[in-house]
């Protein structure tokens, strides 16, 4: 076994080899083109593979991330690991990650594998742990029926007032950025920078926003990477002095039309959680489809003492922030 950096094509074999038997489609956080997008905004992070016999047996993106007592090295979605692969290879693979790591200095290895296959220490969730995908195989009818009563109604309701949905361009991206910015508050979950948006918007062919108007008005938005087999839906947002419109049902309604039109497989929603996101959490399940579970984000520690005082200020910091926003608020 060896570790290499993989082309773009032995990537997307990779990939739809992995999506036939996964049924959750093909991971876009792994592949070349999000290396790419990372690499355009300042991080430091390679695309790899791990190679027997020539073939690719996991793949993954690794990303630094600095902290006051040293790195670590982050996989989203990763590493992406064949089930088929036996024990001694796993604990072989195993092998390989440590000595890397350790080579270059780490604390230790944060990673979101597809399934467990090592003994781990669950941290708090990067990516979504949950998520909802639609089975874009599916006739336009069948999956309507599928959908909540309340659902296909806002969607029709869209269309008699007057929603219309369209590709988005570089103009739009203030709307979004507004309308992300209102959103965020509301729903009380956490928003990436404009420049971050941005970059995901222009600096890529597969991640593509369109937005919802009225007589002009963009009065939702949405960003979708268009990968492979599936198509994901990542970050929207909407106006919520025009939630009488229904424009976020019209907008992804479309958008699966879009995908499944295009020969896309699956369609995900990205991210459930009840407790976390009530409400969009409602808004999505309203669209039918099977709930997928992911393992979670796990960390390997190769340096102890350091992974601790690690902790402890990560703890501190996230206190200090939340203390910060209760004060703001008052």
């Amino acid at each position: 076994m060896k570790i290499v950096k993989a082309s773009t094509e032995l990537i997307e074999d990779f990939l739809k080899s992995v999506s036939a038997y996964d049924k959750r489609g093909a991971e876009f956080l792994v592949s070349s083109e999000w290396q790419s997008l990372l690499q355009s905004e300042g991080a430091v992070v390679e695309n790899l593979a791990v190679l027997e016999d020539e073939k690719i047996i996991t793949l993954f993106n690794q990303v630094r991330k600095k902290t006051p007592f040293g790195s670590f090295y982050y996989y989203p979605r990763g590493p992406l690991v064949s089930p088929s692969l036996s024990t001694v290879q796993k604990n072989a693979l195993a092998e390989i990650f440590k000595a890397r790591a350790k080579e270059q200095g780490a604390i230790f290895l944060r990673l979101e594998p597809n399934y467990l296959w090592l003994n781990l220490k669950k941290t708090v969730a990067l990516q979504p742990a949950q998520t909802l995908i639609l089975d874009l195989n599916l006739k336009e009818e069948v999956l309507l029926a599928a959908m909540h009563q309340k659902t296909r109604y806002n969607i029709r309701l869209a269309t008699k007032r007057g929603v219309t949905v369209r590709l988005g361009n570089k103009n739009d991206l203030a709307d979004f950025w507004r309308l992300m910015q209102a959103t965020g508050a509301r729903d009380n979950f956490g928003t990436h920078t404009r420049a971050h948006y941005e970059t995901l918007a222009q600096n890529s062919d597969f991640i593509k926003l369109f937005v919802a108007e009225v007589a002009g008005r963009v009065v939702a938005a949405g960003l979708f990477a268009f990968y492979l087999d599936k198509v994901t839906y990542l970050h929207g947002a909407s106006d919520y002095k025009e939630r009488a419109l229904m424009a976020p049902y019209a907008l992804q309604w479309e958008v699966i039309k879009r995908a499944k039109k295009e020969g896309y497989k699956f369609y995900d929603f990205y991210g459930l959680d009840e407790k976390k996101w009530p409400g969009v959490t409602r808004f999505k399940l309203g669209f039918g489809g099977r709930i997928e579970n992911y393992p979670g984000t796990f960390d390997l520690v190769l340096q102890p003492f350091k992974y601790k005082l690690y902790k402890l200020f990560r703890s501190l910091n996230r206190y200090l922030k939340s203390k910060f926003r209760q004060i703001s608020k008052s």
